[in-house]
């Protein structure tokens, strides 16, 4: 029974959720509406009380005006907030878009000093950009530590793949984030980096004692703390030597006694999504945001249900279940966190920009996202590739149904179509090049095609459960070879992958890497292979820039 609950028991509880909508006005615009709430839901529950928001999807300008909304639905100052780890294009179109965080650890590995100063102003361009939109909150940096290649979750998130590097950058990054009063949030704790399953589709187990993650994953997150991360995300991991009974976001002595009372961490405490399946599978929605508060978060991401959630917090209260002073702890935490943005982001004072006077992206935005990919690109041999009217273009990419990264206009499908490559897409609802048990490739010497140019776009996402060691393009490769058939290789995203062909690959042969997948990425790496291509003859041109099959 939930009718006995006082109101302003729940309009206090209310203010320690984050819930999910889109940044598109329209409910029918919303990307994925099993997660982001409709209007007339979204507007009750602000007005309840609710005191968070994640948006994701559609253009900096909606952003801006959605956050504007926002502000004027709810009853309380607001938490705005984004998954944006790589910059505010990676989640709205029309903001820089960086190359990953991994990018930078390849640097620091031949400058430390630049790679530091990289990070930080990768911290200060995003932060300028979300406060300007609206956003006071940047969930970012990503502190795990990726020590497992084949993690298919984190991957180039990471800031690397040694904790000293990953503690030294992501501290830089905050720095950055903090000069813009926008607010931070260290994640996934206690690391998620060792894993090879993605708890957006089930539990990641691992068996590390308290000293391996002492002297490894948790190193990242002491120097967050230690330079002013306003927030940290717990991770839905189950540690075995640890505490086997409850998953990290529900355990009382990685939060309370390890995270507050040993690592010395007074900010807010937040879930992961509590809708992903490593929770949902297991939990109720109102027994899950139950056992989080209990064990010390503060604040609740994206329950399945929040009313339910908001019910069964109450009556835990009510009951003694939990504590009355740790919501007044968690509400107190709250306000403070605010006040650190409120300058940057209260509605009263207009923060928001005007998109009408001002270019959005500085010059300083521009040039970090050019240096970030011209130093973080690598090249096994400069030899150009040549033209070749009968060629295949073979593309890898996750998913096109929602790919950002190869649109009709990108380069890596309009560079090699003006080389004479028709480009061939395979993902993982379509066309392999490979037979279905993965035990060999298929016959690729059946496509009558001069020679095969082959693209890879393969990095850590979430929802992708298959990571891409599962994926055989070293026999690939080494068949397009054994057959003389490849004529040159681009890889974008995962320098595991990268390295694993190198192997393989012949020497003669042209081969380009780079972290990022944007079509900046595309253009600098095919320019690298296809030289005597002059980009800027088609490059807005929309006769010459149009795709066909």
């Amino acid at each position: 029974m939930t009718s006995g609950i006082p109101p302003d028991l729940k309009e206090k509880v209310a203010e320690l959720l984050v819930v999910r909508c889109s940044a598109h006005a329209c409910d029918s615009q919303r990307d994925y509406p099993q997660w982001e709430l409709a209007n007339n839901e979204l507007q009750q529950l602000l007005q309840a009380g609710v005191g968070g928001v994640i948006l994701f999807g559609g253009s900096i300008v909606e952003l801006e005006y959605r956050c504007r909304t926002l502000r004027k639905w709810s009853t309380k100052p607001l938490l705005l907030c984004a998954d944006i780890e790589e910059g505010l294009g990676q989640r709205f179109a029309g903001g820089s878009w960086f190359a990953p965080p991994m990018a930078i650890s390849n640097i620091y590995s031949k400058d430390s000093t630049k790679a530091i100063q990289l990070a930080e102003n990768y911290g200060h361009s995003i932060g300028t950009q979300a406060r300007r939109c609206g956003l006071n909150w940047v969930l970012a940096p990503v502190c795990d530590v990726n020590t497992n290649p084949d993690n298919p979750v984190i991957n180039v998130r990471a800031w690397g793949s040694e904790c000293e590097v990953v503690a030294d950058l992501t501290s830089a990054f905050i720095k950055g984030l903090a000069s813009q009063r926008v607010l931070s949030c260290a994640k996934h704790y206690p690391g998620h980096g060792d894993t090879e399953i993605d708890s957006h589709l089930d539990l990641p187990f691992l068996n590390h004692n308290i000293q391996r993650l002492r002297e490894l994953e948790l190193i990242p997150f002491q120097a967050a703390i230690t330079h002013g991360v306003n927030s940290v995300m717990t991770g839905h991991l189950l540690l075995n030597q640890i505490d086997a009974g409850n998953i990290a976001t529900f355990s009382d002595y990685l939060i309370s006694e390890i995270l507050r009372k040993q690592m010395g961490f007074q900010g807010l405490i937040v879930t992961d999504a509590l809708v992903m399946k490593a929770i949902t599978d297991r939990y109720g929605p109102g027994e899950a945001a139950v056992k989080a508060f209990s064990a010390g978060v503060d604040l609740i991401l994206m329950p399945e249900s929040p009313l339910e959630a908001i019910n069964a917090i109450c009556l835990a209260l009510m009951s003694g279940r939990i504590p009355l002073d740790r919501l007044h702890q968690a509400l107190t935490r709250r306000r403070e966190a605010l006040l650190i943005v409120q300058n940057a982001s209260d509605s009263t004072n207009d923060p928001f920009f005007d998109f009408q006077d001002q270019e959005f992206e500085s010059l300083q935005d521009r040039a970090l996202v050019e240096e970030l990919i011209n130093t973080s690109i690598e090249v096994r041999n400069p030899v150009s590739i040549q033209n070749n009217n009968h060629g295949l273009n073979l593309i890898r990419v996750d998913s096109v149904l929602s790919s950002t990264t190869l649109s009709k206009q990108a380069p890596a499908i309009r560079i090699p179509k003006i080389a004479g490559y028709k480009s061939l897409i395979t993902h993982d609802m379509s066309i392999k090049p490979w037979k279905d048990n993965f035990a060999e490739p298929i016959d690729l010497t059946n496509f009558q095609h001069g020679s095969i140019f082959l693209q890879l776009f393969i990095r850590g996402n979430p929802f992708h459960a298959k990571n891409f060691s599962q994926e055989p393009w070293v026999e690939v490769v080494n068949q397009l070879q054994k057959e003389e058939l490849l004529s040159g290789l681009a890889v974008y995203g995962s320098p595991y992958i990268w390295n694993l062909l190198l192997d393989v690959l012949d020497q003669s042969l042209p081969a380009v890497y780079s972290p990022a997948q944007t079509n900046e990425a595309q253009a600098k790496v095919l320019s690298l292979l296809f030289p005597s291509i002059d980009q800027s003859q088609y490059a807005h041109n929309p006769l010459l820039q149009e795709f066909t099959d």
